[in-house]
């Protein structure tokens, strides 16, 4: 069983919200994660939604700006916010670029050295971070849920779309819906899975949709002054792919928000409600 270890833990929303390690066993090393338990934890086990943040961020990132916890408090659902890739890895060339290696780990399992030795935070996130969240925490893993923000948005699709029956529902803020076709995924991808374009699109929401929907309607936030709309989200991509696979997608476009916290934490409420719905908290 791996080591786990309680950084620290507060007092919120009649709730507590804690940070935690553990040794990894999947990415080699030591990993950081946030949980928010709400007030009725105390009662006994309850739904569970996982958030998964984007460039450059950690676990704290969406547990401190989002005020996601309020509203957690409210409908009794777990928050369980994980950071976005292993940390102090030594390998060289994972850091020094905001937009590859430590945190971006763009929520794939590597298969091209050096980087398949650490770089598998799908893996992390699908199998190893919930079987250790339902060991140490009161959480019902048959009501899980998903969502996220840009590459953590990228995450949340992918992952929901391969496994539509482990999830209940799914959101995202601004997401990376075709990395197979903008900058991004064009410089992580291939230095993460190699030059394999089918191997590319087990991680593209886009691609992925197009052979499996997920039940029920996917919610996607986005800004439209986002400076990143046109170059990397291009949201239109997957609106028409869910159009063509015949997917429900409700996609948002709000004027005048960008790509923040300022954003995510003026639309954190109906993501929750979205998800609270889909888990019979409403």
């Amino acid at each position: 069983m791996s080591s786990f270890e309680t950084l620290s833990e507060q007092a919120c929303f009649g709730g507590v919200q804690g940070f935690y390690r553990h040794d990894s066993v999947v990415c080699a090393g030591p990993m950081r994660f946030a949980v928010y338990q709400p007030p009725q934890a105390v009662q006994g086990r309850r739904p569970v939604l996982y958030y998964l943040a984007g460039l450059t961020c950690t676990e704290e990132t969406a547990t401190i700006k989002a005020g996601a916890q309020r509203f957690a408090a409210q409908y009794g659902m777990v928050l369980v916010m994980p950071d976005t890739s292993p940390r102090d890895t030594g390998i060289e060339g994972a850091t020094g670029d905001w937009e590859f290696g430590e945190g971006a780990g763009f929520y794939v399992d590597a298969t091209q050295a050096p980087y398949a030795a650490r770089f598998r935070m799908y893996s992390y996130v699908v199998e190893e971070l919930p079987a250790l969240v339902a060991r140490h925490f009161p959480v019902d893993p048959s009501r899980s849920s998903i969502f996220g923000h840009s590459m953590g948005g990228h995450g949340a699709l992918t992952i929901a779309l391969r496994h539509p029956d482990r999830y209940r529902s799914v959101s995202a803020f601004a997401p990376i819906v075709a990395p197979s076709q903008v900058p991004w995924g064009r410089k992580a991808l291939p230095r993460y899975l190699g030059e394999d374009r089918e191997a590319w699109a087990n991680y593209d929401a886009c691609e992925l949709v197009r052979r499996q929907t997920f039940p029920g309607t996917i919610l996607v936030d986005q800004g439209e002054a986002d400076k990143f709309l046109e170059g990397q989200l291009k949201p239109e991509l997957f609106d028409q792919a869910c159009a063509e696979a015949g997917q429900a997608l409700l996609l948002r476009r709000h004027p005048g928000y960008d790509h923040s916290y300022w954003f995510i934490s003026t639309f954190i409420e109906d993501h929750l409600h979205h998800h609270a719905l889909a888990l019979g908290l409403v």
